[in-house]
């Protein structure tokens, strides 16, 4: 049975490259059929990346069968995966987020979760020397990964580790960083034929402080006004998306890579009470700027208050 290798639904850079990239080990280097693929379409960022190192892109599935064998990669969130993940035979978990819990096995797996920002960094790690094997294509999928979960090094979820590893593949490749960076953020940034819809669900993940369920959506750019000039709409499809979605809120946090800050939208008194308790921000309109905030899992996530 072919091993099926994926990431999170609403796949950003890491969940797409990083199925490819432990696929590709497990195929050419521990000989195991295995074969990526996404739970959802990529980001713009991250279909740049498949175009750039010309790979494939993954199939997109919708559901995996009982029994299915299967490696579980940048998340371990069962809210996360297939509906029928605890029928799938899982073989491994890699990730860099914080344990759930939820998820059961079909027996004794490996399990690694790591303190870094990318869960490439991870992979390049268990593969030791063999990751001096990886093709040009391959170590391209892992620099873009790093380069995207780190905001080119400006995350704070951003350690020693994972610059270290980045610059290693960008000299392998020939890549200035800084350069090579600028051209994936432009590609993050164009987002001018996604519906305001899919903008909302495009990087999302659900999250429930004190029985309040949220879609907290991060929006990274270098031109964050070419979002902002969308707020009205925005605001309006926030409404629609968290009823079809069964979820109270959703937070909107438009990441501005370049200045490192966030932009909350506002659009009623609970994302205000959740913008002044999470960070002590004063709230005067539909919108604040949170100075510093980049980072959904360090950031986010951990100070969110109702």
């Amino acid at each position: 049975m072919t091993t099926l290798v994926f990431g999170h639904k609403s796949p950003d850079t890491d969940s797409t490259g990083s199925p490819i990239v432990w696929a590709w080990y497990l195929n050419e280097i521990k000989g195991v059929d295995a074969k990526p693929v996404l739970l959802g379409e990529p980001n713009t960022e991250a279909a740049f990346m498949l175009e750039r190192w010309n790979l494939e892109k993954p199939e997109i599935i919708a559901d995996v069968a009982d029994g299915q064998a299967c490696v579980v990669v940048d998340t371990n969130n069962p809210a996360e995966l297939p509906e029928n993940i605890n029928g799938a035979d899982v073989h491994e978990i890699i990730d860099h987020h914080a344990l759930v819990g939820g998820l059961k096995t079909k027996g004794p797996i490996n399990i690694t979760i790591r303190q870094l920002a990318c869960t490439a960094t991870i992979m390049i790690d268990l593969m030791g020397d063999d990751a001096a094997k990886m093709p040009e294509a391959i170590k391209g999928a892992a620099l873009t990964c790093i380069l995207s979960d780190t905001l080119e090094f400006r995350s704070p979820t951003t350690t020693d580790h994972d610059r270290a590893v980045a610059e290693k593949l960008a000299a392998d490749l020939g890549l200035d960083v800084s350069t090579y960076a600028a051209d994936m953020f432009a590609a993050k940034s164009d987002v001018s034929s996604f519906s305001d819809a899919e903008l909302i669900r495009m990087d999302s993940k659900e999250y429930e402080v004190d029985s309040t369920k949220f879609r907290v959506s991060v929006l990274e750019t270098t031109a964050p006004g070419v979002v902002l000039d969308r707020k009205a709409s925005l605001m309006d499809s926030m409404t629609s998306v968290a009823g079809e979605d069964g979820v109270d809120q959703v937070l909107l946090f438009v990441v501005d890579i370049l200045n490192e800050e966030a932009t909350l939208l506002v659009p009623n008194d609970l994302v205000k009470g959740v913008a002044e308790k999470s960070f002590g921000a004063s709230v005067d309109g539909d919108a604040v700027v949170l100075p510093g905030i980049m980072s959904r899992k360090k950031q986010i996530i951990p100070n969110l208050k109702v």
